[in-house]
């Protein structure tokens, strides 16, 4: 089908249709250089180049265009078809445009035809014709415009369905013919306000935010179509470029349909900005009827009706530069020319940094893995890489050094000193100690025993106890430097590393099995320093404040704290004694008389054998309890019946009832004291021994073995295939990335042979000027003296 198409010839109508001006044009276009024609190829060329990136990535690199907008049935069409001077385009009522066509219009002049033809080995016959190309079939020319327009037609449907649907993919065609300027513009789908067939009920929002996508971007010129016959006030078209272009530099008004307005009215005050003022003015053109097409009126014969239009109107002949398709397409050409000389720094720069960064993306992809040799080193640059940059980690030398948070080794530093130091300073040895329960231990220390020391038994037991809860936290304070260093092993994967899932699965195993097996020395040394301290108390180290020190210390508290606290005001121990002393005086056994006062009676101590009550063996004696019935008794004889006194049966649980004594309050204050002074000396300790413990037996043997470990345990040959499996979603990227490459590489190399013979112009920016109202100063703006006398031809 493309071998047809490029040998077809084209139609007699088509081929015979306006001769005598293409003649004119050949001849006119070998006097006349071309306008445009150092700098629009450039960016054809480019947007051919960059086709295959997508929409997004092409997003990046915004290309100057024209791009035309207006709403259905304005014109859009009419005035392309005017622009190349064939019917190419769908037409009909309904929505023709559903795709956006880029259409790159290329001159052809004679001299360049030949030359190509004898390269390219392209019939002579060529330079005589014009031809369209389509992107999506390279190498296949059409000469036959009803063929273009079919084939525009057949893309559409593949890309968009046959039901009026639409598409964001555009379509692209390169018309080439000696009878063009050089310009590229966009067709853009017509605004449309009904659904109809497929197109779902947001059509108008969808088409709105297609056309805004093209229109927004600085690198556009927008063509704003609109019909003559309808308020330009309310015009979709002025309307979405004035959002696009609030300040109106980069937007050209086209006014259509001039022929068909009212009697008696025209669009001279729109044509020359006095209503919605532009700062590239506006071109008023007639475009061809509906009744037109359908008689095959070609648009050769409508550009001649448009011509004779404008010189017989009595408006329009005076404003003849702002009015038919030649001033159109002539200014169109220099804008986008003078655009193209404005920009084409900024582009050359952003195509060269988004180029760069691509390439960097590419390196971090890596190569294939196919041969042994090249396995075997990719495998070790990954080990030897993920090692050094693990070490740097930790060193603080990371290139990548944040400045917003602690990253690596400072981070592990901030647990030892701000999480587990200052844990254990806030530790108070003797916060759960009430002076109840020092008060109890002593006690409990002696036994039957009076006291007449303070006892060294309750501060070593209390002591312990307060030792063994630095325990956990010097274990949490591992578990946090572990938890750090596994976080530090997964921020070092480089790209390159994330290739290859099972290499990375079998690093993070080694890495995990390394920080298992230097735990448990470290955990071992946390445990048996804490061990240590609790199994021997060293009461003459030389930080511990001694007990003399502390009796002294106790005392000057209670004197101190006498004016605050009064330690007579605690019920009197001895009157608390005389009674109890009275009322156990008061008690007899049995065979003394209840009102005998005798303080010498003592209690038979084998009455409490046991555990059982006085009254128990008692009542068993009323009873004529046999001799020897009692425990441990061998003589035979019987209780006579006890007094109504009893003592009071012990409770299972007996504390102090007593208020503590000045002596015993001392004791208590010289206990405290003592756990004080000893604690800090251990927690001094432990706080230096733990963070020396980790860091030796874990982070910096961590540092120094880790490479030789991953290379004993992974770096075998006959392990590469199965460690280097790609990720098929990195196979994918890295694929996309390479081609990406290759793309942006050649449009590089492309941009920069082209700027090397661009010639240099001083034209005038066209954004820079200002909206002229004098036909003279209009002409001087946009027509450089050297192209004044260059005329259109069709």
């Amino acid at each position: 089908m493309a071998g047809q198409k490029r040998e077809e010839s084209s139609p007699n109508t088509s081929s015979t249709t306006n001769n005598n001006n293409k003649n004119n044009a050949s001849s006119s276009s070998a006097a006349t250089p071309t306008i445009g024609s150092s700098v629009i190829p450039i960016i054809n060329k480019l947007q051919d180049i960059l086709s295959p990136l997508g929409s997004d990535e092409l997003s990046k690199i915004p290309l100057p265009h024209v791009a035309v907008v207006g709403s259905q049935s304005s014109g859009k069409s009419s005035v392309l078809e005017a622009l190349v001077g064939r019917d190419f385009l769908p037409r009909g009522c309904e929505i023709c445009t559903r795709c956006p066509l880029i259409l790159q219009l290329e001159r052809r002049d004679h001299l360049q035809s030949s030359n190509h033809d004898q390269g390219g080995g392209i019939d002579i016959v060529d330079h005589d014709r014009e031809w369209g190309e389509f992107l999506h079939m390279p190498h296949s020319r059409f000469y036959d415009f009803a063929h273009i327009r079919k084939e525009i037609q057949a893309e559409t449907e593949r890309e968009a369905g046959r039901n009026k649907g639409v598409s964001e993919k555009p379509i692209r065609l390169k018309i080439s013919s000696p009878n063009i300027l050089n310009i590229t513009l966009i067709d853009l789908p017509g605004i449309t306000k009904v659904p109809v067939g497929d197109q779902p009920s947001d059509i108008e929002a969808r088409i709105r935010k297609m056309i805004m996508h093209h229109i927004r971007q600085e690198n556009c010129i927008i063509l704003a179509v609109s019909p003559a016959n309808s308020d330009l006030a309310t015009s979709d078209a002025l309307q979405m470029a004035k959002e696009a272009d609030p300040k109106g530099t980069r937007t050209i008004g086209v006014i259509t349909k001039l022929d068909i307005m009212d009697r008696g009215t025209n669009a001279c005050n729109f044509l020359l900005g006095k209503v919605i003022p532009l700062h590239l003015g506006y071109i008023g053109v007639v475009n061809r009827s509906q009744a037109d097409i359908n008689k095959n009126k070609s648009v050769g014969e409508a550009l001649s009706f448009e011509e004779q239009f404008f010189n017989d109107h009595p408006v329009y002949h005076s404003i003849r530069d702002r009015c038919g398709i030649p001033q159109l397409a002539k200014k169109l050409n220099e804008i986008l020319e003078q655009h193209i000389r404005a920009t084409l720094p900024a582009l050359k720069a952003q195509l060269n940094a988004y180029f760069r960064v691509v390439e960097e993306e590419m390196k971090a992809y890596g190569d294939d893995t196919e041969s042994k040799e090249k396995q075997g080193a990719i495998v070790l640059d990954i080990l030897r890489s993920y090692s050094e940059a693990f070490s740097s980690l930790i060193d603080g030398k990371n290139s990548e050094m944040s400045t917003k948070e602690l990253t690596g080794g400072a981070r592990i530093r901030y647990i030892f000193q701000s999480i587990f130091i200052k844990a254990l300073e806030e530790i108070d040895p003797c916060e759960d100690l009430t002076d109840e329960d020092i008060r109890i231990a002593i006690q409990n220390s002696m036994g039957p025993r009076n006291k007449l020391f303070v006892p060294e038994v309750p501060f070593v037991v209390l002591i312990r106890r307060q030792i063994e809860r630095l325990l956990d936290p010097s274990l949490q304070c591992l578990q946090f430097a572990c938890s750090e260093l596994i976080k530090m092993s997964r921020s070092c994967e480089s790209r390159e590393l994330q290739r290859f899932p099972v290499l990375r699965k079998r690093m993070d195993a080694v890495m995990l099995n390394f920080l298992y097996d230097a735990m448990k020395p470290v955990e071992k040394r946390i445990v048996d320093t804490i061990d240590m301290e609790a199994d021997d108390i060293n009461t003459s180290h030389p930080n511990f404040v001694g007990g003399q020190r502390a009796i002294e210390i106790s005392k000057q508290r209670i004197r101190a704290a006498k004016g605050v606290v009064d330690v007579d005001s605690f019920p009197s121990p001895d009157r608390k004694a005389q009674k109890s002393q009275a009322w156990l005086s008061s008690t007899t056994l049995g065979g003394q008389n209840s009102g005998e006062d005798d303080k010498s009676t003592s209690v038979d101590p084998s009455a409490k054998l046991w555990g059982l009550p006085m009254n128990f063996w008692s009542r068993l004696s009323s009873k004529g309890t046999p001799a020897g019935m009692y425990p441990g008794d061998t003589t035979n004889h019987t209780f006579q019946t006890p007094s109504s006194i009893q003592l009071k049966e012990p409770s299972a649980t007996i504390r102090p009832t007593e208020a503590p004594t000045e002596d015993e309050q001392t004791e208590v204050l010289v206990t405290r004291v003592l756990l004080k002074s000893y604690f800090d000396i251990v927690r001094k300790k432990v706080e230096d021994d733990v963070p020396k413990a980790v860091m030796h037996f874990l982070v910096n043997r961590l540092r120094r073995d880790l490479h030789s470990t991953f290379i004993q345990t992974i770096y075998k040959e006959e392990l590469f295939v199965e460690l280097l499996q790609e990720n098929s979603e990195v196979m994918k990227k890295r694929k996309r990335t390479c081609e990406m490459y290759r793309v942006l590489q050649r449009a590089v190399q492309t941009l920069g042979e082209f700027e090397s013979n661009i010639p240099s112009t001083n034209t005038a920016t066209y954004q820079s000027q200002p909206q002229q109202t004098n036909d003279d100063k209009f002409s001087r703006v946009y027509l450089s003296k050297n192209h004044r006398s260059h005329r259109l031809y069709y």
